[in-house]
């Protein structure tokens, strides 16, 4: 019987980031298992549907990926739910739906994946921001609002579980991210755009990170984005 895999575990793994973080973990030699509400075409490795925000069955699912995979090695939130609209025209329902998408799935999430990871021996906790998590524009109150308070979910964690071996940090990506569908909506210059397996790499490298140098926060972007 072989050696089991350390595996990755990636919550919002559809087309774009989400396969790009698996495919590099899983070339770097990680069990890739990526959740979602929908599996992509061809997924990397395991795939799970299911709704991470969905505090009834997230948990017993999580559960059972562990039981299967072992404890994760690196854990990812890569979750988000985009509301653009006027803040009269946003309603409470908007509100909900952000923050069930982005901040209780992440709840769920860390509550399923970090104590198995203390009990491992440690390991990463990565959680996708953006620019949002810094700044409310105009039309974004839902998305901010949970953005922010995703960002404040991640300082907390970082501050009570890092002591105990988990990595936990907070990775602002401050552009668009170059997908099919991103180009259909803006029309942009790839070039101008955020390459999804570079940010994987980039992830890669925040996981590796020897502890006398962890990094909570950092912020990505193009070189030829404003800031």
């Amino acid at each position: 019987m072989g050696v089991q895999k350390p595996m990755v575990l990636v919550a919002g793994a559809g087309a774009g980031l989400g396969q790009s973080l698996l495919s590099r973990f899983a070339d770097g030699g990680f069990e890739p298992v990526g959740l979602g509400r929908s599996a992509p075409d061809a997924p990397v490795g395991q795939f799970h549907t299911v709704d991470l925000s969905d505090e009834t069955s997230a948990p017993d699912i999580l559960a059972k990926i562990i039981a299967e995979n072992g404890p994760p090695r690196v854990v990812i939130h890569n979750t988000a739910e985009l509301v653009i609209a006027p803040f009269m025209q946003t309603d409470l329902d908007d509100y909900r739906r952000t923050w069930d998408s982005m901040v209780q799935s992440a709840v769920l999430l860390a509550q399923a994946t970090i104590q198995p990871m203390i009990d491992a021996g440690g390991g990463s906790f990565i959680v996708s921001g953006a620019t949002a998590s810094l700044r409310g524009g105009a039309k974004f109150s839902a998305f901010a609002s949970a953005k922010f308070a995703l960002r404040g979910l991640t300082q907390s964690l970082a501050r009570e579980f890092q002591p105990a071996g988990v990595h936990v940090c907070h990775a602002i990506l401050d552009g668009i991210i170059d997908t099919a569908r991103a180009r259909a909506l803006h029309s942009l210059d790839p070039t101008k755009m955020m390459t999804p397996a570079d940010i994987a790499e980039t992830y890669w490298q925040i996981a590796h990170q020897p502890k006398s140098t962890w990094t909570h926060e950092l912020d990505l972007r193009p070189a030829s984005e404003g800031f």
